[in-house]
């Protein structure tokens, strides 16, 4: 990030000014997201943050639980700070067999859990002989194709609900999607065309271009789809940088309507990657910049920030305005983050009701979208309608819903 002493000197009351607004969701600038970004008291901020999410989405935390499959860490881009991917003949490289993928599925099925996250490399098939050989073993010629195979013999086999985040997906493959999984995914990460330079976090990563991860987004609004996207922060990105990407989603959304969630994650440093020294944002950083996708994107967004990347003080991601904790697994790790442990969900209600919230479970659709029938396959609607609530939520566990 750039340093807070390159911006513009801006007074107190300016600062005070754009807060105020912000918080009672008359929309923010540019110039007055960068303002607060820069120069706001982190108090105010974090108060302004807490109470547009207040007063529009209540005193309801939500969380997903969830099973992660991953499909394959087979992957031809190579960002800086990834220890997900392998190439073939790296130990632990692996394409999950149908087998395999229905025996995770089942074992979490059993434990409660009602979404099935597939997560996996991009486009492997076209760096990789070994990849293209196992899916023509399967037949199938791309992994986008398998992807939709897979979670469509999920759905169909475990009743749980699949979402995928498998890369830059094609207007076709989005449709062939949208018939067997509940919402997708694509993390913009940011649109810094910096980034893809020489020795940057996504040089070598030709799936990270901006201009294609905005068109996945876009063609995901066309074709009606619930999508998940957001922010990786703390990967080389300036302020302006920041807030741009913000905009970027912001203005997606307002054209479309389809973006469910928008995650704020925090770049962790990791041996054995080209970023293994790179500085982690500060918990004030990451705070800020979470309050003030808040108050950027407006009250409606459903913000979540993941809690096992800031353990263990995760509680004070509660002040900067998120209302979501995102997926939380009894059963499998994070395979992106595996360093980081997620919490138990038990744990996690007690974090969220010690600051006054209230904890729900949701499904891989968020409930703002399970009352919309555009939004769903007519594939996905008699599974919904046997694990949605009145209000869109999820079915408590002890309720039989398959």
């Amino acid at each position: 990030m750039t340093s807070l002493q390159a911006a513009p000197i801006l007074t107190d009351h300016g600062v005070e000014r754009v807060l105020r607004r912000a918080e009672m969701g008359h929309g923010i600038s540019r110039s007055g997201a960068l303002s607060i970004l820069r120069f706001a008291p982190l108090t105010g901020l974090l108060e302004s943050a807490s109470a547009l999410r207040n007063r529009v989405k209540g005193r309801t935390i939500s969380f997903s639980k969830k099973v992660f499959i991953p499909l394959t860490n087979l992957c031809r881009d190579r960002c800086g700070y990834c220890t997900f991917r392998r190439d073939p003949e790296d130990a632990g490289a692996h394409f999950m067999s149908p087998e395999e993928v229905l025996h995770v599925a089942t074992e979490a099925r059993k434990a409660g859990c009602k979404e099935a996250l597939f997560s996996l490399g991009d486009q492997p098939e076209r760096a990789f002989s070994e990849a293209a050989d196992f899916l023509s073993a399967q037949r199938h010629r791309t992994t986008l194709s398998y992807l939709a195979d897979m979670t469509s013999t999920t759905l169909r086999e475990t009743g749980l609900l699949p979402h995928s985040n498998p890369g830059v997906m094609p207007a076709a493959d989005l449709a062939a999607l949208k018939r067997s999984n509940a919402s997708l995914g694509l993390m913009l990460e940011s649109v810094s065309e910096r980034l893809l330079h020489r020795g940057a976090s996504h040089w070598q990563a030709p799936d990270k271009a901006p201009r294609l991860r905005l068109k996945t987004i876009e063609d995901a609004g066309r074709s009606r789809i619930p999508f998940t996207t957001g922010l990786l922060v703390g990967i080389g990105e300036t302020l302006e940088e920041t807030v741009d990407t913000l905009l970027a989603i912001r203005e997606i959304h307002e054209r479309y309507g389809h973006i469910q969630e928008v995650i704020i994650q925090n770049f962790r440093a990791k041996p054995a990657t080209r970023m293994a020294a790179q500085p982690e944002p500060s918990s004030e950083a990451f705070l800020r910049v979470v309050a003030v996708s808040r108050l950027t994107l407006g009250g409606e967004t459903n913000i979540q920030a993941p809690p096992n990347l800031s353990a263990p003080d995760y509680g004070r991601l509660l002040n900067a305005g998120i209302n979501d904790w995102g997926g939380i697994s009894p059963v499998t790790p994070d395979f992106i983050n595996p360093e980081f442990g997620w919490p138990q969900i038990s744990a996690l209600r007690a974090t969220t009701e010690s600051a006054g919230f209230q904890l729900r479970e949701r499904l891989a659709i968020y409930p703002e979208f399970v009352g919309q029938s555009e939004f769903i396959a007519e594939e996905l609607k008699p599974y919904l309608a046997r694990m949605a609530d009145a209000d869109g939520y999820a079915i408590p566990a002890e309720v039989p819903v398959a």
